[in-house]
């Protein structure tokens, strides 16, 4: 099996760079949305088959050295007794509120609850054998309350800092429910056979440094140290963080995802040899002609500097209007550019 992706996982020596994309499984792809076109995204996430399906399309077309399966962050939310909906983006019919609201929430059974995901995951460490490793994923606590507590996608996310500075009680029950729920969950994909678990705070870089210390670094620490983490690296991503990378690394893990926002090798400077590191191409320069793309990709293998521990990733998901021949062609630059 290729195991390049993992290797660097663990900072070990690697003959060229891996690389995978954030959302690679996805609208950018015209064999996704064919699969697409017969069912909701909903439907898609609980149907293993077709779940299985479409994560092995992007490894094919585009040469990566992982797969991540498909689903979605709130996957898990839902059996805990809130309904979910996509209108196209997320929306909870009852967000959570109140004291209430939190104890009426139930911690979910994998097995029991999502077997979709679980079977899928199966399904692809059968299929996948000889190929590439799966990475599975979930929601750091904070960002899946905040959709919990707003209801939806948010420009300020003023509801949940709301509770959080006026009803700490409310704030801190929600959140060791949801951290409990997510080690359930994040274990029962490592059960399954999910061989690297990325966590994603998306929402954690909305907070002060202060906040995020006080409010999220706790829960995600308590998460990351509660998965059955042996021969299974964690990814942690927390978009906008790059200004509290000292407090962010806290929280353990053994890669930190970067958003294109921070130069590579700063960041690597301000994290340490304990860390290797994922990203970090602006996921817009997939629009530029070749001869861009090729140098942005020249430019982040450079930042790095030769050093291991080094996945190649967009900065965040590719977006789906992106030509999925220049997210080839990237691929195919990260290879030729870093082979040794």
């Amino acid at each position: 099996m290729n195991t390049r992706f993992l290797d660097a996982c663990w900072g070990k020596p690697v003959d060229r760079t891996p690389v995978w994309l954030m959302r690679q499984a996805g609208r950018y792809l015209p064999e996704y949305m064919r699969v697409r076109s017969k069912c909701t995204f909903l439907e898609l996430c609980k149907t293993p088959e077709l779940a299985a399906e479409v994560t092995i399309q992007p490894v094919d077309y585009l040469g990566v050295d992982a797969a991540i399966l498909f689903s979605d962050i709130l996957t898990p939310v839902e059996p805990m007794g809130m309904k979910l909906d996509f209108v196209p983006g997320p929306v909870f019919e009852h967000p959570i509120r109140t004291m209430a609201d939190v104890e009426a929430l139930r911690i979910p059974d994998p097995e029991q609850d999502v077997p979709y995901v679980l079977d899928a995951i199966k399904i692809l460490r059968r299929e996948l054998a000889g190929k590439v490793p799966l990475i599975g994923f979930g929601g750091a606590p904070f960002t899946l309350a905040c959709y919990m507590v707003e209801g939806k996608g948010s420009k300020d996310w003023a509801t949940i800092k709301r509770m959080m500075y006026a009803a700490p009680d409310v704030y801190a029950a929600l959140m060791e429910k949801i951290t409990m729920m997510d080690m359930e969950y994040l274990n029962g994909q490592i059960k399954a056979g999910a061989q690297a678990i990325q966590i994603f705070d998306t929402w954690g870089g909305v907070l002060s440094p202060t906040d995020y210390e006080k409010y999220v670094l706790p829960y995600t620490t308590k998460l990351i140290n509660g998965l059955n983490r042996q021969n299974v690296p964690i990814i942690h991503f927390v978009k906008g963080a790059n200004a509290m990378f000292p407090i962010v690394k806290k929280a353990g893990g053994d890669v930190m995802g970067l958003d294109w926002h921070i130069n590579l090798g700063t960041a690597r400077d301000i994290l340490g040899p304990e860390f290797a590191v994922q990203g970090n191409l602006d996921p817009t320069v997939l629009y530029a002609p070749r001869d861009v793309i090729e140098r942005e990709v020249k430019r982040v293998l450079d930042e790095n500097a030769g050093r291991p521990g080094h996945i190649f990733n967009l900065g965040h998901g590719i977006l789906p209007t992106v030509p999925p021949e220049n997210a080839k062609y990237m691929v195919e630059c990260v290879h030729r550019l870093s082979q040794k």
